[in-house]
């Protein structure tokens, strides 16, 4: 499925070929700290689908708990997440965050990661696989 999309300010746009089957949702407490809320719905674009189209994303790099680090672009205008990928070399896959997608209806999440770490106050979201760590 190609979709496209960009920042809430407009300054930085892309494009995107994507498996919306592969939607998911991430409760972990990393991604509720960064978005500033209960979870992050996210669909993965391996890099030779996955383009920028428009502006120079910021990038801040996460080290998780594992060790592992992360890129995480945003817009440095207006503070939209816009993905997160693997740091150094290999193939990077691009984890676009749903919400800055125009088709973002149509990414409809199948699974639920780090359900462990899910806020007690959140209902049930039926009908999608639940993985309590990743």
């Amino acid at each position: 499925m190609k979709i496209d999309g960009g920042c809430h300010c407009g300054a930085i746009t892309y494009e995107a070929e994507v498996d919306p089957e592969k939607t998911s949702i991430c409760h972990c407490t990393d991604c509720q700290k960064l978005t500033g809320t209960a979870f992050r719905v996210t669909v993965p674009a391996p890099e030779d689908h996955y383009r920028i189209t428009k502006g120079t994303p910021k990038i801040y790099i996460k080290t998780g708990a594992s060790g592992a680090k992360r890129a995480q672009a945003f817009c440095a205008d207006c503070g939209s997440h816009l993905y997160a990928t693997s740091v150094g070399e290999g193939p990077k896959v691009y984890g676009i965050r749903a919400g800055t997608a125009r088709q973002r209806e149509d990414l409809i999440p199948t699974q639920q990661k780090w359900h462990s770490s899910a806020l007690h106050w959140l209902p049930e979201f039926q009908g999608i696989t639940t993985v309590e760590e990743q």
